[in-house]
């Protein structure tokens, strides 16, 4: 499995049903989403990815999940290509990031994290092996260990 950073910038996107998708993922609920992912069109269902607040603080790691369908493309008439590229995905874990993130980005700046590039302008960057092992176990050790969601039944509202 390979994991994936989904980049959320507030200044972008406010996002103000965040709190209440977190509530939901919290209380069990199999919540899934669509985000955008960059360039990468190698992202294949199964893969984990990582949500990352970025250029506003508290910045940091505040959600993760699993990949339900991989990139598709959605038209979008502000960019050059004429459609962004996007990932459906199901969340695991999720915290309100507007106060608190799980791993916060200062703690991402040592060894092993540091050989990743957190930063990224945009969705879709691979974490490394070696960052997403380090990851792996810090995020289980906050955030329990569990089991992907089940995902709802086709036609359910998710």
């Amino acid at each position: 499995m390979t994991a994936f950073l989904l980049i959320w910038s507030p200044k972008k996107w406010p996002w103000p049903e965040l709190p209440d998708i977190a509530k939901r993922v919290a209380a069990g609920e199999a919540v899934t989403d669509a985000w955008g992912c960059g360039f990468a069109r190698g992202i294949l269902p199964g893969d984990r990815v990582f949500l990352h607040r970025v250029a506003q603080e508290p910045k940091g790691i505040f959600g993760s999940g699993y990949v339900t369908r991989a990139p598709y493309e959605v038209p979008d008439g502000s960019t050059k290509r004429g459609y962004r590229l996007c990932i459906d995905f199901v969340y695991d874990w999720l915290v309100d990031a507007h106060h608190a993130p799980v791993i916060p980005r200062d703690q991402l700046r040592v060894h092993p994290f540091s050989v990743q590039t957190w930063d990224a302008q945009s969705s879709g960057t691979i974490i490394k092996p070696i960052a997403e092992g380090a990851l792996e176990k810090r995020w289980a050790e906050l955030t329990g260990k569990r089991k992907p969601p089940a995902l709802p039944a086709p036609g359910s509202q998710a």
